[in-house]
């Protein structure tokens, strides 16, 4: 699986602004129909511990870590990636490949 974790944004409205845009964009430039979601989301939420570092995690399942490299190297999948750089506003996502 891939994994896309977003730090605390410098300013909230804007990066839920974008980040609605980025997943049209992905949808869109992945071939993935709009109604269908071939990934899962989690927003993370302030605990007894305090705030979160992250406030978002981007999961998408692959059925192997060959599979999973292939995508990732493809020009489509290259342009998704630059883009949820471009809206993570408190710095850049950390990505994760778990098996």
């Amino acid at each position: 699986m891939g994994m896309y974790v977003y730090p605390q944004p410098n300013d909230v409205p804007k990066f839920n602004s974008d980040y609605a845009e980025h997943i049209i964009f992905l949808h869109n430039k992945l071939d993935i129909p709009v109604d269908a979601k071939a990934y899962e989301v989690t927003d993370f939420v302030p605990s007894p511990f305090g705030a979160p570092p992250y406030c978002k995690m981007w999961v998408i399942p692959f059925d192997s870590l060959e599979a999973l490299n292939s995508a990732l190297s493809t020009p489509k999948f290259q342009e998704v990636a630059g883009d949820a750089n471009r809206i993570s506003n408190g710095g850049a996502p950390t990505i994760l490949i778990g098996q």
